[in-house]
């Protein structure tokens, strides 16, 4: 199975698998450090963040390395196989896979692995040295290697040179549609800043005021260096069982509920920057939804893929959380904040808290729905939804509390 074929969103799979462990690295700790560079100072590895997390995973869960009879591996930019990953961890696994990074399928994915029989228990770990490798976004051309999909998101046929240049071109056609200045968006960033300091291991802990926005660089106009993600060395492990195991764990379980897909077919352009993705969001929320037997009113906190600021937007609009042309509105008046309507990257996200390419979406989703997230707790939160768009394919997940 490929990364863009899930199991189907039918109700006989959901609610039969839940997370009971997770366990992350010390994104903060790490970040400084790294910028530091203290005589000595040895940087991160794969291998070494997926050990950490894997570990702390098991732990959390109150598991053996006996239990852990599955095994999928995420390296974003290289790292072990599967194989040689199980060894690492001193796990004898019978089920094995290499993932891809991006937290797109791989949990419905591990659901599918264990509603066949493929294994019981099965450990997700995602690790990748993004900073300390020193990868590059943007700024590429052809003869560095860039090649396919590259080149079709970024070069051909619009002349985009980053990730950067697509959601400025999303923003100045959203902010040109409903009659908004040129940093409309710093409420955005501004809420997203608010979460993380809430966070201990958050990267970013300096308060953004309105003046801190508008003073910070362009990246590409109109987005400036707090409309876009992070850039940091990390890893996170996820545990997921069977329900029935999953009711006999120390902690309270996370059920998959539900989830869904949807594609862009054709004029890539027009679906990203003109609908903002939302015939996609529309589609994959509403399957997400039935599969889990909820309506959208029923979630309170919510995790998306903020790549950047106004992507954020997309979907918090797409998937009807606020109407088109209002969410920015809508962080501006408090909505989407502590004590707020709806929790939105209540860890800062990927913008201020740690760009895990969606893993730490997850992991402050178990958080939450354990009601383990201390100061930043969404009262009495019972279901959470997490959102992972990419600029073709939206590939949403709802988790529910309890098994």
């Amino acid at each position: 199975m490929n990364y863009r074929e899930l199991p189907p969103s039918t109700r006989d799979l959901s609610r039969v698998a839940a997370i009971v462990g997770v366990g992350e690295s010390d994104y903060g700790d790490d970040y400084r450090a790294a910028r530091a560079r203290a005589e000595g100072y040895v940087p991160p590895t794969p291998e070494g963040l997926a050990i950490t997390v894997f570990e702390r995973a098991l732990a959390d869960a109150g598991l053996l390395r006996s239990d852990i009879d599955g095994l999928a591996v995420a390296f974003m930019y290289g790292g072990p196989t599967a194989e040689e990953t199980a060894g690492l961890l001193g796990i004898q696994p019978r089920y094995l896979t290499n993932t891809i990074g991006i937290m797109a399928g791989i949990v419905p994915r591990a659901v599918g692995a264990i509603a066949s029989g493929e294994c019981d228990t099965i450990a997700l770990v995602y690790a990748v040295a993004t900073r300390s490798i020193g990868r590059k976004f943007g700024g590429q051309n052809f003869a560095e290697g860039g090649g396919a999909p590259a080149s079709y998101y970024y070069y051909h046929p619009w002349g985009w040179s980053s990730q950067a240049a697509h959601w400025a071109m999303t923003w100045q056609y959203y902010r040109h549609l409903y009659g908004l200045a040129e940093d409309g968006l710093a409420p955005v960033a501004m809420q997203l800043r608010d979460n993380a300091r809430r966070h201990a291991q958050a990267i970013m802990q300096t308060e953004i005021t309105p003046d801190a926005y508008t003073q910070a660089r362009y990246v590409v106009q109109p987005l400036r260096l707090l409309d876009l993600c992070l850039v940091n060395d990390g890893g996170v492990c996820l545990i997921i069982t069977r329900a029935d195991k999953a009711r006999d764990t120390a902690k309270t379980p996370v059920a998959i509920a539900g989830w869904g897909s949807a594609t862009v077919k054709a004029d890539k352009l027009d679906a990203l920057v003109r609908q903002q993705l939302r015939p996609q969001f529309q589609h994959a929320g509403a399957q997400t939804l039935a599969m889990a037997g909820l309506s959208l009113s029923d979630v309170r906190h919510f995790e998306a893929y903020d790549a950047a600021t106004i992507h954020l937007v997309n979907h918090i609009e797409g998937h009807g959380f606020a109407e088109p042309g209002t969410a920015i509105d809508a962080f501006r008046l408090g909505e989407f904040g502590q004590g707020g309507r709806v929790g939105i990257n209540t860890a800062g996200g990927m913008l201020s808290g740690s760009y895990m390419h969606g893993w730490n979406s997850c992991a402050e989703i178990v958080r939450q729905l354990r009601h383990e997230a201390g100061d930043r707790q969404v009262p009495d939160v019972e279901s959470s939804l997490f959102s992972l768009a990419e600029t073709d394919r939206v590939s949403p997940v709802l988790f529910t509390r309890g098994a």
